[in-house]
């Protein structure tokens, strides 16, 4: 593990904050109608993908049909958690006032709700980046993420527990958000708990409603190759969501950091832990929408509350610092940085 003291001096980490504070505040500054007709195109193609993917399954007699339906439903469903929902939520466009999108009143199509989502992610990940027991992203409670840390023989079973979390990622993310195995034992005890508890099952039971009863249902005679294109396409949304968040923050040449590291952190001390505990990924415009602009990780976690759209414009300022102080900017393609991710669980598993 690592300290961010041990990385720069003082006076370095603390002009290191100046300059990425004044980079912030201009972009903040810039912010205007091209972001504005950013969001709203995303959402347009969202939505229309998505009207497209379900119209598109009341044809299973045609096998190229069924499949552009469950890719445009599967690329619909990505856009609205990663580029959308994610985003929203973070109140990246909380500037523009609208109501309709705004961070305060965004529900997304995910089994957790919005509200549990904004405490476990937006609060804890982003103020403890990867402070291993207090960032639970790393690893998600159930796997070993450092040398450091004690080897139990249940480690072991860790990369099928990592390949099995991937699978149903929005349901390990709502048992996650809910830190349910640190309050199962509690949990009869604890009426606040049950309340968000009672909030997920709700939530569950929405989403099944909507996309294993409703629209096969509307499907009439299609009803089974709806129901399968809808679960092939939350899977595949699962898999994409899992590893891009896996590759923002597992990677090798990504940095953890113990509890005590972070006692008396400064504002420049956080921005320098987010540079650290961060790696991007490389790749073509497209797929930089497709993973929420998640592969500008590094971006992300220093300014989590700009406009994603804004983080490639920034990524090459945001590595002239890297190289001049001297620091390790983490990025490569996208199959790269997954090897890396599942090679590091693997070999964590081992004692």
């Amino acid at each position: 593990m690592t300290s961010t003291q041990l990385v720069l001096t003082d006076d370095q980490v603390d002009e290191l904050g100046r300059e990425l504070d004044a980079l912030k505040a201009r972009v903040v500054a810039d912010l205007g109608e091209a972001d504005r007709e950013y969001i709203y195109s995303i959402i347009k193609a969202q939505r229309t993908l998505e009207v497209a993917g379900r119209a598109l399954m009341y044809f299973p007699f045609i096998p190229p049909a069924w499949l552009a339906g469950v890719g445009a439903l599967s690329v619909s469903k990505i856009l609205d958690n990663m580029e959308i929902g994610h985003n929203i939520i973070h109140g990246q466009w909380d500037w523009m006032r609208d109501p309709k999108i705004h961070s305060s009143v965004w529900e997304w199509d995910n089994v957790t709700p919005a509200d549990h989502w904004k405490n476990s992610h937006n609060k804890v990940h982003h103020t403890y980046t990867n402070v291993v027991g207090h960032d639970n992203d790393l690893g998600y409670g159930i796997m070993r993420v450092d040398d450091a840390q004690k080897w139990y023989p249940a480690y072991l079973a860790q990369p099928l527990l990592n390949f099995v979390n991937a699978t149903f990622f929005e349901y390990g993310i709502a048992a996650y958000d809910l830190e349910l195995g640190a309050n199962w034992k509690t949990r009869k005890d604890n009426p606040q708990w049950q309340a968000e508890a009672k909030q997920v099952v709700n939530k569950i039971k929405k989403q099944a409603a909507k996309d294993y009863l409703l629209f096969p249902l509307l499907s009439g005679p299609n009803v089974v190759s709806t129901l399968a294109a809808n679960f092939v396409s939350n899977i595949v949304r699962n898999y994409w969501t899992h590893s891009v968040i896996m590759c923002g923050h597992f990677p090798a040449g990504v940095k953890t950091f113990t509890k005590t590291s972070i006692d008396g952190e400064t504002r420049g001390e956080w921005y320098l832990r987010q540079m650290l505990g961060s790696a991007n990924i490389s790749g073509s415009k497209a797929m930089h929408i497709a993973t929420g602009n998640l592969s500008y990780q590094i971006e992300h976690h220093l300014f989590p509350d700009m406009p994603s759209r804004r983080y490639q414009e920034i990524a090459p300022q945001i590595r002239a610092l890297f190289d001049r102080y001297g620091l390790d900017y983490v990025t490569g393609p996208l199959p790269k940085q997954v090897a890396s991710v599942w090679k590091r669980v693997c070999r964590l598993a081992l004692p």
